[in-house]
C-alpha cells in the first residue's frame, strides 16, 4: 500500500480537481452481523447480537441481523456491484461465531469456505480483501462465560485469529484486528446500548484492557501465521474531541473525554503504556489491578497501519448540573459510557447534520488526521470507515438520488487531500457503507449504504452516490 504525492489538476471550464496519490487505495466497508444473515446456518450459532437483537426493547421495531441484505447467499451479486462500481478493495469482517460457534476448539469449515469463496471472488474481480477478525459480534457461550471483561476471552480471540490466518492468510494480505473496541467495551458492557447490553463502569474498563490485549495476542498469532507481507492493523474509532470554549474547565473535560474516548486504545497499542490522567480519572473505579505484568509488552505490536473511522467531531465542556448528559440524553452517572466523565456535558455541534443526528464536519477529518500524524509520525493510516446515513428511497423511476450523500463524501475526502498535501500518510479510504444494512440499534430504519437494498425483496440499487464515488475511484480525482 504505497502512494505518492496528490497534485491539483486544472479540468475543463477552467475549474480544479484533487488528485489523490498514486496508488492510493479506493474501498468501500462492511460488517458481517449487518448483512449477512443466514443466522442459523452451516453451523452458525448465536453472537451477542443475536441475542440482543431479540430482547425486547432493544432494537428499534423489534428488527434482527437474521435475514439482514442475505449477503450470505447473495455475495456473488455484492462482488459483481463492486466490481460493477471500480472498488479497488473490500472492508469486511468475519463472523466470529460461523467460524467458531462456540469460541473454542475446531473450526467449522463451511463457515470458513464462505469466506473462501467471496475472497476467491473478490481477487478474480481484481478486488483487494480486506479482512476484519472482529465487527462486535462476540460467540454468545463466551458471553456468557464473562465476555471482554474475563481475560480469557482475549486468549481465545488470538486462537480464532490463528484460526482465520491459516485458513485464509493465502488469499487474504491485508488484516485488521478489532473493529472500534470503544463501542465494544463501552457501549457493550457501560451504557449497555450495544450488545450485550451490560451497564457495569468497571466490566467497561477491564473490557478495553482485554480487548486491547486480545488484539496484541491476535497480532502475534496473525504474523506467526501469515506471510511476511501482509498488513496487519487495527481499526479505532478516534473521537475529535473538541472544547466547547477555552475556558480550563472545558479544556480539561475534552482531555478526560480523549482519554477514555481515544487514549485508552492509542496509550497502551502504540505507546506501551496507560495513560497516567485516564488511570487517575477512573481511579474511584478500579484500581486496574487487571493489567498483569507484561500485558503492555503484549499489547503494544508493531502495526503496518492504523485504521480511523471517523463520522462527526465530539463536542464537550464542564458539566453543570442542568448540562451533565450525554448526546443520547442519559446523565454521565447514569449508564454512562464515559467511565471517569461524571463532570462532563456533551453537546450537538452546530450546522447541518445527517438523519443520525450528526453534525457534518469535514474539518474534523482533517484536524483528526493531522493530529494522529503529530503523535505517531511514522505510522500510515488508513480511513476504513466514513459515510453519512440520509433518508434515502428509490423514486418513481427506480433511482435513488442521495446528493446529501456525494456532498458529505466530497467534503470529506476533499478534507483528507488537504491532511495529505499537508505532509500526512494517509494510504487509503474506504466508503462506509457498500450496502443499506441492520443498522445496531436503529435496526433497518437508517441507510449508510451506496446501495439501497430493498430489504422486503433483496434488491439492490446502487444510488447516484454510488456512480460518483465509482468515478472517483476509477480516476482518483474528486472535483474540488
Amino acid at each position: 500500500m504505497t502512494t505518492t504525492a496528490p497534485r491539483t489538476e486544472t479540468v475543463p471550464g477552467g475549474g480544479s480537481a484533487l488528485a489523490f496519490p498514486a496508488g492510493f487505495l479506493w474501498g468501500a466497508a462492511t460488517a458481517a452481523y449487518q448483512i449477512e444473515g443466514a443466522a442459523a446456518l452451516d453451523g452458525r450459532t448465536p453472537s451477542i447480537w443475536d441475542t440482543f437483537a431479540r430482547t425486547p426493547g432493544k432494537v428499534r421495531n423489534g428488527d434482527t441481523g437474521d435475514v439482514a441484505t442475505d449477503h450470505y447467499h447473495r455475495w456473488r451479486e455484492d462482488v459483481g456491484i463492486m466490481s460493477d462500481l471500480g472498488i479497488g478493495a473490500y472492508r469486511f469482517s468475519i463472523a466470529w461465531p460461523r467460524v467458531q460457534p462456540t469460541g473454542r476448539g475446531p473450526a467449522v469449515q463451511k463457515g470458513l469456505d464462505f469466506y473462501r469463496r467471496l475472497t476467491d471472488e473478490l481477487l478474480d474481480k481484481g478486488i483487494r480483501p480486506v479482512a476484519t477478525l472482529y465487527h462486535w459480534d462476540l460467540p454468545q457461550e463466551l458471553e456468557d462465560a464473562g465476555g471482554w471483561p474475563e481475560r480469557a476471552t482475549a486468549e481465545r480471540f488470538a486462537e480464532y485469529a490463528a484460526i482465520a490466518a491459516d485458513a485464509l492468510g493465502d488469499r487474504v494480505r491485508t488484516w485488521t484486528t478489532l473493529n472500534e473496541p470503544w463501542c465494544s467495551a463501552f457501549l457493550g458492557y457501560g451504557s449497555g446500548v450495544h450488545a450485550p447490553g451490560r451497564t457495569d463502569q468497571v466490566a467497561a474498563l477491564r473490557a478495553a484492557h482485554h480487548l486491547n490485549l486480545g488484539h496484541g495476542l491476535a497480532v502475534k498469532a496473525l504474523r506467526a501465521a501469515l506471510p511476511a507481507e501482509a498488513q496487519v492493523s487495527v481499526t479505532l474509532n478516534i473521537h475529535h474531541v473538541r472544547s466547547l470554549t477555552d475556558a480550563p474547565a472545558d479544556v480539561d473535560a475534552a482531555r478526560t473525554i480523549d482519554g477514555v474516548a481515544n487514549r485508552v486504545f492509542t496509550g497502551p497499542m502504540l505507546h506501551g503504556a496507560y495513560p497516567a490522567d485516564v488511570l487517575a480519572d477512573t481511579a474511584h473505579l478500579t484500581d486496574w489491578s487487571f493489567v498483569r505484568d507484561g500485558d503492555l509488552r503484549t499489547i503494544r505490536q508493531p502495526l503496518d497501519f492504523l485504521g480511523v473511522n471517523y463520522y462527526t467531531p465530539t463536542l464537550v465542556s464542564a458539566a453543570t448540573d442542568d448540562a451533565a448528559h450525554t448526546s443520547d440524553g442519559h446523565r454521565v452517572s447514569d449508564h454512562s459510557p464515559w467511565p471517569g466523565g461524571e463532570s462532563v456535558a456533551f453537546h450537538r455541534p452546530p450546522g447541518e447534520t445527517t438523519a443520525m443526528g450528526w453534525a457534518v464536519d469535514p474539518t474534523g477529518l482533517r484536524d483528526l488526521l493531522l493530529a494522529l500524524d503529530r503523535e505517531f509520525p511514522e505510522l500510515p493510516l488508513v480511513i476504513t470507515e466514513n459515510g453519512a446515513a440520509f433518508d434515502d428511497y428509490v423514486d418513481p423511476a427506480g433511482e435513488v438520488r442521495d446528493p446529501e450523500r456525494v456532498a458529505y463524501l466530497r467534503g470529506h475526502l476533499a478534507a483528507v487531500h488537504r491532511a495529505i498535501n499537508e505532509g500526512v500518510d494517509v494510504r487509503g479510504y474506504f466508503l462506509w457503507s457498500l450496502l443499506d444494512n441492520f443498522e445496531w440499534g436503529y435496526g433497518y430504519s437508517k441507510r449508510f449504504g451506496a446501495v439501497h437494498v430493498d430489504y422486503a425483496t433483496g434488491t439492490r440499487t446502487p444510488k447516484s452516490s454510488a456512480r460518483w464515488y465509482a468515478r472517483l475511484a476509477r480516476s482518483g480525482v474528486l472535483d474540488a
